[in-house]
């Protein structure tokens, strides 16, 4: 009796499917405040709230800037990733800008 793993020689494993990676991100409004949300295209999603869609924050001050990207394996983590982020102080979000400002120079 011959099983498939013993009469192939090129077996492969079998093929999962590949979860989209999604971002957490903050965009800059005009008054200088940060936005937090999340994407599986966060420059298309920026394209979108400065287009005036997309989340009523940027009603009243228009996006200016994509600031922060951070990948996630799956949307359920970048969910978290938003909850936590939204939790901090507004200095540590511009912590976060910063260390990503820093990350493009070096």
């Amino acid at each position: 009796m011959s099983t498939l793993s013993e009469s192939s020689d090129t077996a492969t494993e079998p093929v999962l499917p590949v979860s989209k990676p999604w971002f957490v991100y903050l965009v800059r409004a005009a008054n200088g405040s940060l936005y937090c949300g999340i994407s599986d295209d966060p420059v298309r999603r920026f394209a979108t709230h400065q287009s005036g869609k997309g989340a009523r924050f940027f009603l009243s001050s228009p996006a200016v800037a994509l600031v922060y990207t951070e990948v996630c394996r799956d949307k359920s983590e970048a969910l978290r990733q938003e909850r936590l982020i939204k939790k901090l102080r507004k200095s540590a979000k511009e912590c976060l800008v910063a260390s990503a400002a820093a990350g493009l120079s070096t």
